[in-house]
């Protein structure tokens, strides 16, 4: 009788489950926020890798102690140097929100329309279902709630200033023991016009950057960004609806 040789089928690697269309659905709706993150945190890197050798080069140029990276992160220098400007940053954010809500300019995809019908009030939207809370609150937190954009950028500028001051306070003392100088409190350190110095020039560029984008977006266009009027709309169009 004729032996029968059974054949194994080839094994076949599991598939791997496909990713849902709902995840993929998020993880795409949160592209533009992991995205700024991510090159946030690159360039706070490079920024602090960067300080710390320039730091060490300065050190050995006047015969001092070199520091290790750690250590750097704790000086006056890169404390200073992250939030003068951070500061300049949020300042920029919070003058431009309260002033996008009442001035125009026409023809900038940066300003309202000044023909357009004004907001809606969120009062009469207190019983809706889908609304924010504080909406359907009212009173003091929805008055809070209306203007809580502007308040938090605020509040974001304001700490900045006090870790500007912290670390440039921490930065100057520091030259000051290398030479041989006088130590100074935080509030003898914000009078001086070294502080301020460091201050008004990153203020100034941030305003030159807002005033770039609101007329340059008069008459230049990026398809598909939200900043930028359609391609096809005139120069006199405000607004990018």
């Amino acid at each position: 009788m004729a032996e029968v040789v059974a054949k194994t089928a080839p094994e076949v690697a599991p598939a791997r489950p496909a990713r849902s269309p709902e995840r993929a659905s998020r993880v795409a709706r949160s592209g533009l926020g992991t995205a700024c993150v991510i090159l946030f945190v690159v360039f706070w890197v490079a920024q602090s890798l960067t300080g710390w050798v320039t730091h060490n080069h300065d050190a050995q140029d006047h015969h001092e102690p070199t520091i290790s990276y750690v250590t750097y992160l704790t000086t006056g220098d890169f404390v200073e140097a992250t939030f003068e400007n951070w500061e300049s940053e949020f300042l920029q954010m919070a003058a431009y929100i309260m002033l996008t809500a009442y001035l125009v300019q026409r023809g900038s995809a940066e300003s309202k329309d000044p023909e357009a019908e004004p907001d809606d009030d969120p009062r009469a939207h207190r019983q809706d279902p889908d609304a924010p809370w504080p909406v359907r609150r009212g009173g003091l937190w929805l008055r809070i709630y209306e203007n809580s954009l502007f308040v938090a950028f605020v509040m974001l500028f304001l700490a900045s200033m006090v870790g500007h001051a912290l670390g440039g306070t921490a930065a100057f003392n520091s030259e000051q023991a290398a030479h041989g100088g006088q130590a100074i409190s935080v509030f003898q350190f914000v009078r001086t016009s070294e502080f301020w110095f460091q201050s008004f020039q990153n203020w100034q560029s941030e305003f030159l950057a807002v005033f770039s984008i609101v007329m340059l977006s008069i008459f230049l266009r990026q398809r598909g960004s939200p900043e930028s009027k359609p391609v096809q709309a005139p120069h006199a169009k405000t607004g990018s609806d």
